[in-house]
């Protein structure tokens, strides 16, 4: 029987078509863009599995590496890098466990480590960190710390260690003197668990009067306002950026 396809309204007839052209459109698109062998084994090519197995072996594994440099893993597993993987600093090693002659990469320039270490505010917090063009300028970081168990010479001064960005800014402050545990309030743990132990910041506006009102007991020639009048609504910080303040 044939359906009176002339007796049906236009508006149906266009959504006939409409719809007939989505149903048929997947189908298509699947038999143009999706490999024949897609989804035999899983959710990818069934090919790709034997053009992986016929790639060149580049990498041997961190595994191996313990067989051979006890001394260097011994030190390594006792350090911050015990969860990296050796070949992330030496490079593809698998040639190297074929033929002892084949030297993995010793990664002596400088601009090795600060790939992981150089400043970026979206690393984490406590991770350690340096500005190069400032730390140590010119020198191997091999030179003052061992790569398998890296400890510096001596600890970051103060919080730059984690929070550079901050203390670049501080250092052409004119409160560069002020040590930061004198506006921060910061429990010990934080040096171990810095997001679970916050250091504090002041919630009075008498805190930064206790230098800046005219009122202050001080004889350093810095800015004074009158405390109780001037913008009495806000608390200083929001007004003034404490670690490189403007006011004159």
């Amino acid at each position: 029987m044939k359906l009176p396809w002339r007796n049906f309204p236009e508006q149906i007839r266009r959504l006939i078509v409409v719809w007939s052209f989505l149903i048929i459109l997947p189908f298509f698109i699947r038999s143009l863009l999706i490999p024949a062998d897609f989804g035999k084994y899983g959710h990818f090519r069934a090919s790709a599995v034997e053009e992986a197995i016929a790639k060149e072996m580049k990498y041997a594994g961190h595994a191996i590496c313990y067989d051979c440099h006890d001394e260097e893993v011994e030190s390594k597993m006792v350090g911050v890098h015990k969860n990296v993987n050796c070949e992330v600093c030496h490079g593809p090693a698998a040639a190297h466990v074929e033929d002892d002659e084949i030297k993995p990469r010793a990664p002596r320039e400088r601009d090795s480590c600060p790939l992981c270490h150089e400043y970026l505010s979206s690393r984490p917090t406590g991770f350690p960190q340096i500005i190069s063009d400032s730390h140590e300028p010119m020198k191997a970081c091999i030179s003052c710390h061992d790569p398998h168990n890296p400890r510096g010479k001596e600890m970051a001064k103060e919080c730059g260690g984690c929070h550079a960005e901050i203390a670049s800014t501080k250092s052409l402050s004119k409160h560069v003197n002020i040590p930061c545990e004198k506006c921060h309030e910061t429990p010990e743990l934080h040096k171990l668990q810095p997001r679970l132990h916050l250091p504090g910041k002041p919630s009075k506006r008498e805190f930064c009067g206790g230098c800046h009102d005219v009122e202050a007991d001080s004889d350093i020639a810095i800015p004074r306002v009158e405390l109780a009048t001037h913008e009495e609504a806000y608390v200083c910080w929001q007004c003034h950026y404490p670690h490189l303040p403007e006011a004159e």
